[in-house]
C-alpha cells in the first residue's frame, strides 16, 4: 500500500532533529509523501530546507492562527518570496480558531490574515491546508466570499458536521482525517465520513501531534520522546522495531499514554485502519483512494509529484471476446 501524509509538521522543534529517522522509517512503512506545513515566519526556512533534502517532502508555507501576533510587518512580502523561490510549495497551515488557544487572539485579525493567505493560494493556483476549530460557520462565509477553489483546499483534521460537507465540497474542499477523529463520537464520525465524496478523502497524521488512540503495541513510537512514560522507557526499543510478536508485561498493563506524547508519521496506518472500518471498506481500498486524491491535489504546476498524475488515473480496460 502507498500512503500520503496530507498534513504534518516534521519541522516542529520537538522532532526536527529526529526527522531523518522518522522519514526513513515512514518511507519503509509505505508512506511515499509528506505535506510538511510551516506555521510562522520562524519555521519556513526549516520547511524549505527539509524539502530540498528529501524528495518525499512537499513544502507548505503559511501563518497559523495561533501565531498571527508573532508575524512581522513584512510577513506577507516574505511569504510571497518563499513561493516565488519554491515552485513546489503549497499554502499552509492557515486558518481560524475559536478554541481555547484561538480565543486569546483577536478573531477579526485572524480572519484578515486568513483571508489574505486564502486569496494568495487562489492567485498562485496552489492548494491550501486549513486549520479550523469551532469556527466552521465563519470558515464557510470566508470561503464563499473568496472561492470557489478549483485547486482545492484541505480541511485538515476535519471534525466538522456531516451537514456542512456538501457545501464545503462544492467550494473545492478536501477532507483530511487524523488521529483526532478517534476523539469524535463513533456514530457522528461514521455519518460525517460517509457524507464525504470518495474523491475528497485524505489521510494525515498532524505529527508530532494527533497521536491515535491505539494500543501501545500498535503504535510507532518516537525514539527519545521526553514525554514517554518512565515505565515504558524500560522497554528500550520501539515495539515496531523489535521484530518479534511477543508482548511484554509492561505493554500488557496498558498504561495510559500522556496527552503530550509525540506522534510518529508512520501512525497514519492507525488512521487508515480506523477510517476504513468506519467506511466499511478494506484498508487497501482506502489507502489507494486517499493516495490518488492527494497526488491529484498536489500535482499543481511546479509540484514535485506532478509526474505521478498519469500513474494514478483510472485504467480503462478493453475486453475483446474471441470466438
Amino acid at each position: 500500500m502507498r500512503l500520503f501524509d496530507a498534513h504534518c509538521h516534521l519541522q516542529d522543534p520537538r522532532i526536527f532533529t529526529l526527522a531523518p529517522q522518522l522519514i526513513r522509517s515512514s518511507l519503509d512503512s509505505g508512506i511515499a509523501h509528506f505535506a510538511v506545513n510551516g506555521v510562522s515566519e520562524k519555521d519556513w526556512h526549516l520547511v524549505k530546507q527539509m524539502s530540498n533534502s528529501y524528495p518525499s517532502v512537499v513544502p507548505s508555507f503559511g501563518v497559523h492562527p495561533w501565531f498571527v501576533l508573532e508575524r512581522t510587518t513584512e510577513w506577507y512580502t516574505i511569504l510571497r518570496q518563499y513561493f516565488e523561490s519554491t515552485p513546489s510549495a503549497a499554502v499552509g497551515e492557515i486558518g481560524i480558531d475559536k478554541g481555547s488557544k484561538g480565543k486569546l487572539i483577536d478573531f477579526d485579525l485572524q480572519i484578515d490574515v486568513f483571508r489574505k493567505q486564502l486569496e494568495l493560494a487562489k492567485e498562485l493556483k496552489r492548494p491550501a491546508s486549513i486549520h479550523c476549530v469551532r469556527a466552521f460557520g465563519d470558515l464557510l462565509e470566508v470561503m464563499k466570499s473568496t472561492g470557489p477553489f478549483p485547486e482545492g483546499v484541505i480541511l485538515h483534521s476535519y471534525l466538522g458536521s456531516a451537514e456542512m460537507v456538501p457545501e464545503l465540497a462544492r467550494l473545492g474542499a478536501y477532507f483530511s482525517f487524523s488521529g483526532f477523529l478517534m476523539s469524535m463520537k463513533l456514530q457522528k464520525a461514521k455519518k460525517m465520513l460517509k457524507a464525504v465524496p470518495s474523491d475528497r478523502i485524505l489521510l494525515e497524521t498532524d505529527a508530532p501531534d494527533g497521536l491515535p488512540k491505539s494500543e501501545l503495541s500498535d503504535l510507532f513510537l518516537v525514539e527519545g520522546d521526553p514525554s514517554f512514560p518512565p515505565e515504558l522507557q524500560a522497554l528500550g526499543e520501539n515495539p515496531h522495531s523489535r521484530g518479534c510478536t511477543e508482548v511484554s508485561d509492561v505493554e500488557k498493563e496498558k498504561p495510559e499514554l500522556p496527552k503530550e506524547m509525540l506522534n510518529h508519521p508512520a501512525n497514519i496506518h492507525n488512521v487508515l485502519t480506523y477510517v476504513a472500518s468506519l467506511l466499511e471498506m478494506s484498508k487497501e481500498e482506502v489507502a489507494e483512494l486517499s493516495y490518488s486524491n492527494a497526488v491529484r491535489l498536489f500535482s499543481y504546476e511546479g509540484s514535485k509529484i506532478s509526474e505521478e498524475v498519469e500513474a494514478v488515473k483510472p485504467i480503462k480496460l478493453h475486453v475483446v471476446l474471441l470466438t
